[in-house]
């Protein structure tokens, strides 16, 4: 506890010594990537805003979630979730798109727990049941508090020094200074938006979740105190800056001329402007925690006993019921993203039929290998689908959400299996293999298949209100390559770093006495299961 209090304290000092990144904005900027993208307007495909808006290459152009309110006249560009546009004081909100968005919050949190813990839960054994589960639930906790007090703020407000804006947002909600019930977000449909307390909460559970992936990576070994402390890190200087990059910028009202777009797009998050599409967390949520994972699969060490004695799952009906749930709840997280009912339709077909082909090409290819289709299989290969459709939903067509599920079992199968031995790390739950692998293939795929000739929807123009009619998909390639690099790098040092800072202060691994008894009752005192 003194550690995790420590950790608090240094990231608390740390962002304070910053007043720099604050912003003097008087209503909320939207975050332009933290979450999924809003599914776009029926009429309105997702493409960098601003390389249309200016026609400047699409290597500098900017990105917004689709959202769109299915009208020719004012139809959003699709983007991130986590990226709406900031709303402006008069937006009106529609009560129903408010309830949509706490529906599909509580959605995202069911992701979390107990869906991913008790997939988790069931792929380790007997005794780490509890460790996982404990592991899950404290920093989702953890996060909730901590995006409240500051997460928020960060990545999704304008930074007051011109350097740094691209990379962090502002202190100036921190402790949810000027948020009240009364507050209004945008969306991606000009002058309409949602509650902000709605927005905050949605956004959040997306920075929760990111941060328990990578739990999968160090299960059965890592110390809890030393976890929890490398959490703080993590998620101050690696998830909150991703964010802001990816998602964070001015919204569509900002874009009514071009003029005012350069001035917009100037002001937005630094992959943003390169032209990134994540419509909900391709490379904020997954790349981002996968590298994480691995990273510290690599500086934790292997597991006692590895590749010598028996580590197979526990309980496979346990990881099932836990595919299952995120499969459940995934449809908040993405079509959520689209911040609107009436724009979720594209996101969340393309959820549902992509996963389902995932799940079948991963069994078929598995069962072509070693003459079995397993159970684990199945379940691993929908996770692969829902990662790999995550950053493309808002932006592809059905067809396209088709191939990108196809081809996700497949190459997800090799991640972790031929790709783990290459790397040859015990990533213990395979986050890098199914997150990491799922991501890039499904942001370099969202570039390809956002293309209308392919069935996409095209890049937007808020300026012109309409789709142009040519599409750059190499150029489009290229940003969302910009996209994966910059995530792989900035995370995995800020991970590494982070792992040496948890050592030091309190130790990242438990004893070999403690790992073969099992984390479960060396570290919490607890059983799963009482006999």
């Amino acid at each position: 506890m003194k550690s995790l209090l420590f950790a608090l304290g240094l990231g608390g000092v740390l962002l304070a010594s910053a007043p720099a990144w604050s912003d003097t904005a008087t209503t909320p900027a939207a975050p332009a990537a933290a979450a999924p993208a809003a599914a776009p307007a029926a009429t309105t495909p997702p493409a960098p805003l601003a390389a249309i808006a200016t026609s400047a290459p699409s290597s500098a152009t900017l990105v917004a979630p689709a959202a769109g309110t299915g009208s020719a006249a004012a139809p959003a560009p699709a983007a991130p979730a986590a990226a709406a546009p900031a709303a402006a004081p008069t937006d009106k909100v529609d009560t129903g798109d408010d309830a949509y968005m706490i529906i599909s919050s509580a959605f995202v949190i069911l992701m979390s727990i107990p869906g991913l813990a008790l997939f988790y839960g069931g792929l380790v054994r007997k005794k780490n049941m509890l460790s996982v589960l404990m592991q899950v639930f404290t920093i989702f906790s953890l996060i909730t508090v901590l995006w409240v007090v500051y997460g928020y703020s960060i990545a999704f407000t304008q930074g007051h020094i011109a350097a740094l804006s691209p990379f962090f947002g502002s202190l100036d909600n921190i402790f949810m200074r000027g948020i009240t019930p009364d507050t209004v977000a945008g969306t991606f449909t000009k002058a309409v938006g949602i509650h902000e307390y709605i927005y905050v909460v949605f956004q959040g559970a997306f920075a929760a979740i990111t941060c328990c992936l990578i739990v999968g990576s160090l299960a059965e070994r890592v110390k809890f105190s030393g976890l929890l402390v490398f959490i703080v890190l993590w998620f101050t200087f690696a998830y909150l800056p991703i964010a802001h990059m990816v998602w964070f910028w001015q919204g569509p009202d900002a874009y009514t001329d071009s003029k005012a777009s350069d001035v917009a797009n100037a002001a937005a998050g630094w992959l943003f402007q390169k032209g990134a599409i994540d419509f909900a967390g391709g490379t904020v949520v997954h790349i981002n925690s996968a590298i994480a994972g691995l990273v510290g699969a690599f500086v934790v060490g292997k597991r006692v006993g590895l590749g010598r004695e028996a580590m197979a799952p526990h309980s496979t009906t346990m990881t099932m019921i836990g595919a299952s749930l995120l499969w459940f709840g995934w449809f908040g997280f993405n079509a959520g993203s689209a911040l609107q009912a009436s724009t979720s339709g594209l996101p969340f077909i393309n959820t549902w039929l992509a996963t389902a082909a995932a799940a079948l090409s991963w069994s078929a290819a598995e069962w072509m290998l070693k003459g079995k289709p397993s159970m684990l299989g199945g379940a691993s290969g929908a996770v692969a689908g829902l990662v790999a459709i995550t950053p493309a939903c808002g932006y592809v067509g059905v067809m396209g959400a088709l191939v990108i599920g196809l081809a996700a079992g497949v190459v997800c199968l090799w991640g972790v299996h031929g790709m783990k031995k290459i790397l040859g790390a015990d990533d213990a739950l395979d986050v890098f293999g199914v997150h990491g692998i799922g991501g890039m293939l499904g942001a370099i795929l969202t570039g390809v298949f956002c293309a209308p000739s392919l069935g996409g929807v095209g890049i937007y123009d808020y300026v012109a209100n309409n789709t142009p009619a040519t599409y750059d998909m190499l150029g489009q390639v290229k940003s969302q390559l910009w996209a994966i690099g910059t995530t792989l790098v900035w995370s995995g040092v800020v991970a590494l770093i982070s792992y040496k800072i948890a050592d030091v202060l309190v130790g990242l691994r438990v004893s070999e006495e403690e790992e073969r008894i099992g984390l479960d009752v060396s570290t919490h005192g607890e059983q799963a299961y009482n006999d």
